[in-house]
């Protein structure tokens, strides 16, 4: 997760991310092609190594409308949240570390009749009351389209990892440096002993 928040989530506040609070002091909506090159810059200003531009994000974009939810308060846009729907074959190359986290094949996204089975958090970058929007960005992947797949993310800043600590994310073994995981609240009972979710273990995943 390329993650820039300009505000820092402190750590004495946890709250497990599903039960994130809900503000209606800012919108969260799926992002409009109108709005993609000012979200490249607001990417390229406030995310370090970020270098995808409008067209590209256009393309995921018009692949899941549902990919990028825009952060706005009183009509000023503040940021967004970008996600990787992940297919079963995208879920194992994340693991396996062979997928392309900067221009990922769209072969390894769950199409709109598929199911989604792991969502990685791609990028954020928001800025001032934008980060009040997480609660609904949480009740948007309790959709059910979204609700039995749990949360991966690689943190790119300092303020990045403090955001996934107090969320309730945690680092996990892989081949995939540096991932972390948020294993949604029903499915923790039936994981038992795996260490990357309730339905995939590292020697699945070479399989």
């Amino acid at each position: 997760m390329r993650n820039s928040v300009m505000k820092r989530v402190s750590l004495a506040t946890r709250h497990d991310f599903d039960s994130l609070p809900v503000s209606s002091d800012v919108d969260v909506r799926h992002a409009q092609h109108s709005e993609l090159n000012i979200l490249a810059d607001i990417a390229h200003r406030m995310v370090p190594g970020v270098q995808i531009a409008a067209p590209d994000l256009g393309r995921y974009l018009a692949f899941d409308p549902e990919c990028i939810l825009t952060f706005s308060r009183q009509n000023r846009l503040l940021g967004a949240i970008a996600f990787l729907y992940l297919n079963s074959r995208g879920h194992d190359a994340l693991i396996l570390d062979e997928i392309s986290l900067t221009l990922p094949d769209i072969s390894l996204l769950a199409g709109s009749g598929d199911e989604v089975s792991a969502i990685y958090i791609w990028a954020i970058a928001t800025f001032g009351r934008g980060i009040s929007g997480y609660g609904k960005v949480a009740a948007h992947l309790r959709t059910p389209r979204y609700v039995n797949a749990n949360c991966f993310a690689q943190p790119s800043t300092k303020a990045g990892r403090d955001w996934l600590v107090a969320t309730c994310f945690k680092q996990i073994p892989s081949f995939q440096p540096d991932l972390w995981f948020y294993e949604r609240a029903w499915n923790r009972h039936s994981s038992r002993a795996r260490a990357v979710n309730p339905e995939r273990s590292f020697v699945d995943a070479r399989h």
